[in-house]
């Protein structure tokens, strides 16, 4: 006789609605919707055509491409002489996904907005019938429960995959037209709410560059190309000979400053690097002493670090521990390419060799007057003192010595800084309420459609 609490761990499935054999298909949770749950093969077509745009060889073409971040986007152009192989086409309310990437979100739709039209064939493109609206569709790939679905409808050993067919197999609640509209609008309402605040916010960034700039007396250059063929450089200016630092211009006019300038190699109270505890003595890791590296960095200060070190690393390593309140900067990684990662630490931490700790004179320079300098004139920093190397870029602490800095009076400093500050939580307050009315939409959208 069988056991009456064993028969939970039992399905079964009609051998008619077998259509693969892996297990985790069959043994997922169905989906629950006060709504018509529908196979989606009745409500999608596949649009497999292939065009090839490869014999038109003087043409440029338009390639989309699809991520998790953006969905669909205007990838590049290329010519057909370029392109290789038939190109699928993509119209206006279609949907594109990477069937190896979709368990992660990689699926979008194209809008007005995307001028571009062709797409690679590694892409599964469809069309959605009269009874589905493309952008309901695109707002229910979104969701947690139909990700979840997606998940468990992959296949491959290796490579997961989400093939059209498989797609067809699933099922969807399927509200009428009208419901979809809907919901559809209630969802796009909160995300340009959402839109609203990440260009409010951008406005802001642009006022603090503005304010830092117009209180120093410093205007930016709009066009750093020079019309001419010759730079001539006034000898008594010159302490560097190298090519590379001689014809860098500055990205910023300090003639009109209203203060004077200081290096920063005369404002500096300390300057230390970092290294890494060797990775083969396992005594030396999961300790309870911060050791923070360029990953770490996620705004202006570091409150917690993601690898931590032991008491017998600082002692037979010879790390240095740094107390809270000093920089830390990034010295080496790929990230200079286009940004100078600073932060004051609120914790205590050792730091890696990519990095940087170094502190001020307080009696000469704000902390917060530093760091808002940073963020502002990173570009002038990176042009002054970054280097490439056949591996990762880096700055030369010999040049990050030398740039210059204007320097108010201490109270004119502080009172920038505060001015600064306020903005600054302005700015947080509305990145955080676009996050919060983004996950509200996709939240509210769950809610309505799935029980």
């Amino acid at each position: 006789m069988v056991n009456s609490q064993t028969i939970n761990y039992l399905k079964i499935v009609p051998f008619s609605q077998f259509s693969l054999w892996d297990t985790k298909r069959y043994t997922s949770k169905l989906i629950s919707s006060n709504y018509s749950i529908v196979k989606l093969g009745t409500c999608i077509v596949e649009q497999s055509k292939k065009y090839k745009i490869f014999e038109q060889k003087e043409v440029d073409f338009g390639i989309l491409g699809v991520n998790n971040k953006e969905g669909i986007f205007d990838a590049y152009t290329q010519k057909g002489a370029e392109i290789n192989q038939p190109y699928k086409k993509m119209e206006r309310g279609w949907l594109a996904y990477n069937p190896y990437r979709i368990n992660v979100g990689s699926i979008g739709i194209k809008l007005v907005e995307h001028q571009n039209e062709y797409i690679s064939p590694a892409y599964v493109v469809f069309s959605c019938k009269e009874n589905l609206l493309p952008e309901f569709l695109f707002f229910l790939f979104k969701t947690n429960t139909f990700n979840n679905v997606i998940k468990e409808s992959t296949t491959g050993s290796v490579r997961q995959n989400l093939t059209f067919e498989t797609l067809r197999s699933l099922e969807i609640p399927l509200p009428s037209i009208e419901e979809q509209t809907r919901i559809v609008a209630a969802y796009n309402a909160k995300l340009q709410s959402a839109q609203v605040q990440v260009l409010q916010s951008k406005q802001l960034e642009i006022d603090i560059e503005k304010y830092l700039l117009e209180e120093l007396g410093v205007q930016e250059k709009k066009d750093l190309k020079s019309k001419k063929l010759f730079k001539t450089i006034n000898y008594s200016k010159l302490d560097k000979w190298a090519i590379s630092h001689l014809s860098k211009d500055d990205v910023f006019d300090f003639k009109n400053a209203k203060y004077t300038t200081e290096k920063i190699k005369n404002l500096l109270a300390f300057f230390e690097g970092g290294k890494t505890p060797s990775k083969a003595r396992s005594d030396f890791w999961n300790g309870e002493i911060y050791w923070t590296s360029p990953k770490d960095f996620d705004g202006q200060y570091i409150d917690i670090a993601e690898d931590k070190i032991t008491l017998n690393a600082v002692k037979e390593a010879g790390m240095k521990v740094h107390p809270k309140g000093v920089f830390l900067s990034v010295f080496r990684s790929g990230i200079l390419q286009h940004s100078f990662p600073t932060a004051i630490t609120n914790i205590e931490t050792s730091i890696n060799q990519d990095l940087k700790a170094y502190s001020f004179k307080e009696e000469l320079i704000d902390k917060y007057y530093y760091l808002h300098f940073v963020h502002v004139f990173k570009k002038y920093i990176l042009l002054k003192a970054s280097k490439k190397s056949v591996t990762v870029e880096s700055i030369n602490t010999e040049d990050f010595f030398e740039i210059q800095i204007p320097i108010p009076p201490l109270k004119k400093q502080k009172e920038i800084s505060q001015k600064i500050n306020f903005l600054k939580n302005q700015l947080t307050e509305l990145n955080s309420s676009s996050i919060n009315n983004k996950t509200e939409a996709i939240l509210d959208f769950e809610k309505e459609v799935f029980n």
